[in-house]
């Protein structure tokens, strides 16, 4: 597959944002592939950059590459956020202006560098000037020095790869994500320009979150259930504080009035790091979990929030999600019942898998334990490569973030009996 020849933002099918589920038909999903971001990770820079490992650029392109190609087998439009960004900005000479002020005001670049990187990013072409944002600049590459020798003039953006983190897809609107780091915060300038000025979202997408505001929250947090419940982690990087404030934008908005944001307080744990970390919706009465649920379920806490209030749900997670859901579901284990295999499999994002439509997902192969498990719960399993890609600690749902998905009628949703999976 030639990566240079995807334009496929331009074929503008579908105009704004429409995802009601976390399992519907997948039809068009934002991804960006990695790029020299990558080779600019170091050792002694990880733990600043957020990244546990180095991988190799030139497979995990080709990784990422298969991993496209197996959505657009699916019938999945593939949006690149560089490539959209590429297109809005060259469309207005002032925005691109606009857009390079912003960026460099949240770079945490020395002021007395800025001068000569307001000239090298405007001197270059837009895609290029993009890239060169996302991969970082040297301080060698424009001539100037920091004091105690750190390397870069403007930090690389590599957790960029990880789109589901940057804002979530919610109804017919967006909630534009504060990051938890300021080291990723820049990442939803991007987006944010796309949204608000790109021809195919500009207009066309409601605000239901935005990325000054002050409490965190990330996208591997929320968890479309369906038109009347959003599952939102309480985690290490989302505040209850940005649930709440989520929900009442929601509240004024949406007109089901049994509406509920349910938020899963978690163990401040790098094992439940994000929701999507602990358990990832994969059929309609199916989700693969992490084993520790249960071990640590009774650290879990259920906050319902609805327009009459928060209020603290004692029950047990299957219980409740089933409750919910108005039938029974089913947890399978990631790694299934052995700790080795459960660990090993969760430290390589065997619960973070793609969900493509009811009952098929992608997932990296080499959970193998995780996806022959799913198999046998009648799960269609899609295997991709992954030595390089499982580096950086996120799996196909983190490296995607869906823009548009079919609407599943009611029906199914309410019994799973019902018709096909289709």
């Amino acid at each position: 597959m030639s990566h240079n020849n995807l334009n496929l933002s331009k074929q503008n099918k579908r105009k704004g944002v429409n995802v009601h589920t976390e399992i519907a038909p997948l039809k068009t999903v934002l991804v960006h592939r990695p790029g020299q971001e990558v080779e600019n990770l170091v050792p002694d820079l990880l733990e600043r950059l957020l990244f546990d490992d180095i991988p190799y650029l030139k497979l995990a392109r080709q990784e990422h590459d298969f991993f496209v190609q197996k959505m657009l087998d699916n019938g999945v439009e593939v949006l690149y956020i560089e490539k959209l960004l590429t297109e809005t900005l060259t469309a207005n000479d002032q925005l691109n202006k606009d857009f390079i002020e912003q960026f460099l005001s949240e770079s945490n670049a020395h002021t007395h560098h800025l001068k000569k990187l307001r000239a090298y990013y405007s001197n270059l072409p837009i895609k290029e000037m993009i890239d060169v944002m996302i991969a970082g600049v040297e301080t060698l590459t424009i001539g100037v020095k920091n004091a105690d020798g750190y390397p870069f003039a403007v930090d690389p953006l590599p957790n960029l790869l990880f789109q589901r983190d940057v804002f979530s897809s919610v109804y017919n609107g967006v909630c534009l994500n504060r990051m938890r780091s300021t080291t990723r915060n820049r990442e939803t300038l991007f987006a944010f320009f796309v949204l608000s000025y790109h021809p195919r979202f500009s207009k066309q997408v409601k605000w239901y979150y935005e990325r000054h505001w002050s409490s965190s929250i990330e996208g591997g947090d929320v968890l479309m259930l369906n038109a009347k419940n959003i599952i939102v982690g309480c985690t290490e990087r989302t505040e209850m504080k940005a649930i709440e404030k989520l929900a009442s934008n929601l509240f004024n908005d949406l007109s089901h009035k049994d509406f509920r944001v349910v938020a899963l307080d978690i163990p401040k744990k790098r094992a439940f790091m994000h929701l999507d970390t602990v358990l990832t919706n994969i059929d309609y009465d199916k989700f693969v979990v992490h084993p520790l649920i249960f071990e640590y379920e009774n650290q879990f806490k259920i906050w319902e929030i609805t327009k009459s209030g928060k209020k603290l749900i004692k029950m047990s997670l299957i219980d409740y999600f089933s409750f919910i859901l108005g039938f029974k579901v089913t947890f399978i284990r990631c790694g299934g019942d052995s700790p080795i295999a459960a660990g090993r499999e969760q430290w390589n994002d065997g619960t973070n898998v793609l969900t493509l439509k009811p009952g098929k997902v992608i997932s990296y192969e080499r959970n193998h334990v995780t996806n022959q498990l799913l198999r046998d719960a009648g799960i269609e399993v899609i295997e991709m490569p992954s030595s390089e890609l499982s580096r950086g600690r996120g799996g196909p749902r983190c490296m995607t973030m869906p823009i548009w998905r079919d609407i599943i009628p009611a029906t199914k949703i309410i019994d799973p009996k019902k018709g096909d999976k289709s």
